[in-house]
């Protein structure tokens, strides 16, 4: 089987991209090996930004594994029942997870719901902690979409652009293969090659992009959870494009409309709206702080100016009166003097 992956326009040719490799006897995939990488990178961060911050990095570790349990229940539970027909038949095939089935929408939805239980068990901040996390989780999205591209899949419809991606026709689920891929099919020394998007690099570098942007603006933020927001809304935003060319939609049933389209334009717009009105009510509550604080700093000049005041009355007074005292001793004393002067004139 050919298992040559090409880039046409970069003039980029991959002869050999396995999907796994044998280590020690066991065969273990490239999407495998990548989430893993990318999920311990995430965690390396969130533990020592939390250091940083001088945070408990236990409670941190707690909260990564709540989520990361409840985001397998939840990436299946998603995938299950929107793909309903194909295990209605076939209960137990809800349990093999080993053929895939995963929607990462479920996933991210189910991990938040762990961790919220698991900080709140603990009353512990979970906004104040997702901020962190959330950043975590981008790192291990930059470098687990790359599982995509070993396994030849999560790619988008035909184009011929400066990042086409040539894949072997045989090498591809049928189902993702579109009327239009079929119409420009490319052959290259006899084998057949459809050109696509690499949605896999698309996502990879967005989330890139929103890490930095998110990284940086974290030392704006003005509420607890402003990052993680932001991060649902940035990512949502994204994801909502990216979906639209993918080939391997999972759609509303009887629609033609793609789940993890709506949920992402449903998250962009709603917490979006809810970042914009947090930090006007943040700036509001700060800008009240502010005037609370100037208007205490002035009744207490005002006091401190008073008693001063009142000091330098008190010392005024004093003198004035030491003044008035001295002044009715002198006239005491000429009295005197003149009745000693008239018996002096009567013994005369």
């Amino acid at each position: 089987m050919n298992m040559s992956i090409r880039f046409p326009n970069l003039e980029l040719n991959f002869e050999y991209v396995p999907k796994a490799v044998r280590i020690f006897g066991l065969q273990i995939t490239f999407f495998g090996i990548l989430l893993t990488l990318g999920m311990l990178l995430g965690i390396a961060f969130i533990v020592l930004e939390a250091k940083r911050r001088k945070q408990d990095t236990n409670l941190y570790m707690g909260m990564i594994i709540s989520g990361l349990l409840g985001s397998f229940v939840g990436a299946r539970l998603f995938y299950v029942i929107f793909s309903w027909s194909i295990y209605k038949s076939d209960i137990m095939k809800i349990f093999d997870t080993r053929s895939g089935g995963m929607m990462f929408y479920g996933g991210l939805l189910g991990g938040i719901l762990a961790a919220a239980v698991f900080c709140h068990m603990k009353k512990a901040s979970f906004m104040e902690m997702a901020d962190i996390a959330s950043m975590g989780l981008l790192i291990g999205q930059i470098i687990g979409r790359w599982g995509n591209f070993f396994n030849r899949e999560s790619f988008g419809e035909y184009t011929s652009n400066i990042l086409t991606m040539q894949l072997p026709l045989a090498n591809v689920r049928a189902s993702e293969v579109t009327p239009w891929m079929r119409e420009n099919l490319a052959t290259i020394d006899g084998i057949s090659y459809i050109q696509v998007t690499p949605t896999f690099l698309y996502e990879s570098i967005w989330c890139l992009i929103l890490f930095i942007i998110l990284l940086a603006w974290s030392h704006k933020k003005l509420f607890a959870g402003e990052i993680f927001m932001r991060y649902l809304a940035g990512y949502g935003f994204g994801r909502f494009f990216i979906e639209w060319i993918r080939t391997d939609k999972i759609l509303w049933p009887g629609t033609d409309v793609a789940v993890c389209q709506v949920v992402s334009a449903v998250l962009f717009v709603f917490f979006s709206m809810v970042v914009i009105v947090k930090r006007i009510m943040a700036k509001k509550r700060a800008a009240l702080r502010k005037r609370r604080r100037e208007r205490i700093y002035e009744e207490e000049s005002k006091s401190v100016h008073a008693e001063d005041n009142g000091d330098l009355q008190e010392e005024e007074d004093l003198l004035e009166n030491t003044e008035t005292s001295s002044e009715d001793g002198e006239t005491d004393t000429q009295p005197g003097g003149s009745a000693e002067e008239s018996r002096d004139k009567q013994e005369t």
